[in-house]
Parts: structure tokens; C-alpha cells; sequence
């Protein structure tokens, strides 16, 4: 799918979007966030980049788990940066349009909308880079892992979130009868479209194995490259640090 339409996809379904993978995932998706966010350097200030942020939920786990983090979130989506935009203000973490602090401490979390092959950031600004189920949404994805490793700093950490299938083979029939067949007409249906959860069903299969996407990361220049499955492979983080 181009970046257009993916765009579009994303501002149309943003308003429903958290509850849609709440409930699609039967909560997983909160747990997933959390481990996510407990692999980041703990007990020191951090710099996070948290691209393709979406509706800014791991931005937030990030500032919950990390308090010494700040964290930047891009999204090329206004309409899910519009919903991020709006959960930050009421959590008191970003600041409203009058430039009030949103905390007493200053501001922690900053949203931006940009490309992740093309960051508004000078070299070697971020100690860590986290993207949660969003590179495969990228066209030319290579440019963006080319792109995390130009930001981040050297010894910078680079987590990268995404959906696989599981290794077993009675788990990976079983997650392919639900993943292929109930949860396309049943997310369609819940959020109001009749193309947005058929598509993450066919970009997930599209998407390479593991060992194939550690290989690109390690291709952009990333060393100590692996991955940890999550949920007996329904998900994997994906991890890398720059030289």
C-alpha cells in the first residue's frame, strides 16, 4: 500500500484505534507496550524517539516506566497525532496552545508530525529508538533503519516492535485461523471500514521472517542485531545498537 493511502487508513480510523487493538488483541497489546518500554536504560536521563507513534500510547508507557525519559513522538498520520495530541493534554504532559508547562518539571513528551525516512533531528541527538508495529507500514523501510541509526547517538539503542507468526507449528495454524479469518471482517466492522484490518493481515504476511529483518537492520549499519519473541512468537522486538 502507498503512503498515501496508508495515511489515510490511519486518520481514518484514529478516533477508534486504541480501543480496536485493546480489544483485537484482548489486552495484549498493554503488556507488549509495557516490555517494550522496560527495555530502555533505566536511572539516567534518556532522549527516546518513539517513530510512527500513532496515537502516542508507547510514547506514554515510555514516560511511565522511564521517569528521568524524555520522548519525542513523530507520525506522518494528523489524525492519529490529533488523538495523541489530545490524551497527552488531558494526562498533563504536553503543553495546551497557550504554552502553559504541562508539568511542573517542564514538558517531557513532544509530538511532531514527520517521516521516518526523512527526521526533522540533527545527527546523533536520541539515546534510543522505539517503533512499535510500524515499520512495516513503510515503503523503503531500509531508508528509515538508515535513518534511527543517523539519529541516534553512539551506543544508542534501536527496538523495533512488529507482529510474526509463531515458530510452533499447532500454534501457528491456530494464530493463522484467527489472524486470517475472524479478526479481518470482525476489525473491519468494528472500525467502520472495510479495507483497514485486511490490510494488516496482508502487510503482516508480506512483512519478513526475523532472521531476514535482523538482517536489514544489521544492513543499516546496527550491531549486536537479535530478537526476543513475544507471546510465543505472535510478536517480536527487535533490537540493535550503532557503534
Amino acid at each position: 500500500m502507498r503512503d498515501t493511502q496508508v495515511r489515510k487508513l490511519f486518520d481514518t480510523v484514529a478516533r477508534g484505534y486504541d480501543m480496536q487493538n485493546s480489544v483485537l488483541s484482548l489486552g495484549i497489546d498493554i503488556l507488549w507496550r509495557k516490555t517494550l518500554a522496560e527495555r530502555l536504560p533505566a536511572g539516567r536521563p534518556i532522549l527516546v524517539l518513539d517513530a510512527a507513534c500513532g496515537t502516542a500510547e508507547v510514547c506514554m508507557e515510555i514516560l511511565r516506566r522511564r521517569p528521568l525519559a524524555r520522548v519525542l513522538g513523530a507520525d506522518f498520520s494528523p489524525g492519529m497525532l490529533a488523538v495523541g495530541r489530545e490524551k497527552a493534554l488531558r494526562r498533563g504532559l504536553i503543553a495546551d496552545s497557550a504554552g502553559h508547562e504541562a508539568t511542573r518539571s517542564g514538558q517531557r513528551l513532544h509530538l511532531v508530525a514527520a517521516d521516518a525516512r526523512n527526521l526533522p533531528l540533527p545527527d546523533a541527538c536520541c539515546d534510543a529508538v522505539t517503533i512499535a508495529f510500524g515499520i512495516r507500514n513503510i515503503e523503503k523501510r531500509a531508508l528509515a533503519l538508515r535513518e534511527f541509526r543517523r539519529v541516534l547517538k553512539p551506543g544508542g539503542q534501536l527496538l523495533v516492535m512488529e507482529f510474526s507468526l509463531p515458530s510452533n507449528p499447532v500454534l501457528r495454524t491456530l494464530y493463522r485461523l484467527y489472524f486470517d479469518h475472524v479478526l479481518p471482517p470482525f476489525g473491519n466492522w468494528l472500525s467502520g471500514t472495510d479495507y483497514a484490518y485486511t490490510y494488516l493481515m496482508t502487510s503482516v504476511h508480506a512483512f519478513p521472517g526475523p532472521e531476514a529483518f535482523c538482517a536489514e537492520i544489521a544492513a543499516a549499519g546496527f550491531s549486536g542485531v537479535g530478537q526476543t519473541p513475544l507471546c510465543a512468537g505472535v510478536a517480536r522486538i527487535h533490537h540493535g545498537i550503532t557503534s
